[in-house]
């Protein structure tokens, strides 16, 4: 049931698009800056459906992906939590889509506070699976040393899953502030984390290395 959970949500928002899209201004707003303030727009049939089609391609390329991968028993070892994955990717980004159509409708959404508590929230969930995924080439922190051994992998997606739940805090806290600054902070913050992560994964492999 939960692996198909996620086209149940995409066909809710497609539903709930054709349900509004009479109501939807002609050209409505699609894009918002830092702020919270719209900077970008597009027309109705833009707004209503090109993300739920993008949530549904989405949706197919992680379903495909793990029968694509030449360690792909190594993800039915961690089916479950990858389950949950694309729940989570799938559900932030339709609670997204939902919300920018209510506020074209005029409900009183503040896309700039949502848009980093869901972003973030995934990245919690993301971070406190991380732990559990066994090496893989699609999914997880996939660096030439993690994937070259089991202890380097484990190790850095340990660490890196308290990071990344970190970032996730961060990111929420930043929307419940109303902070214009949170897109910096998810920009700044995962450059900061793939760096972080490099660099440990590699400290980890060179000290396996030598102490071989």
């Amino acid at each position: 049931m939960r692996r198909w959970l996620p086209l149940a949500l995409i066909i809710a928002a497609m539903v709930f698009s054709a349900g509004v899209y009479s109501r939807l201004p002609e050209p409505m707003a699609i894009h918002w800056n830092a702020a919270g303030e719209p900077d970008g727009y597009g027309s109705r049939a833009f707004g209503a459906f090109l993300l739920p089609f993008v949530v549904l391609a989405i949706w197919g390329l992680m379903i495909a992906l793990p029968k694509l991968d030449p360690r792909s028993a190594n993800i039915e070892k961690f089916r479950g939590d990858y389950d949950v994955l694309v729940v989570a990717v799938i559900a932030v980004m339709c609670l997204l889509h939902v919300c920018v159509l209510g506020s074209a409708l005029g409900w009183p959404i503040d896309v700039g506070r949502v848009a980093p508590i869901g972003i973030g929230a995934l990245f919690v969930v993301i971070g406190s699976l991380l732990p559990r995924f066994q090496s893989n080439f699609f999914f997880g922190i996939r660096t030439p040393w993690t994937l070259s051994s089991e202890t380097v992998w484990a190790r850095t997606h340990k660490v890196g899953g308290y990071v990344m739940m970190g970032m996730g805090l961060l990111l929420m806290l930043a929307g419940v502030l109303g902070t214009a600054f949170w897109l910096y902070v998810a920009i700044g913050g995962a450059f900061a984390m793939a760096i972080f992560v490099l660099v440990y994964s590699y400290y980890l492999w060179r000290t396996e290395q030598e102490a071989k």
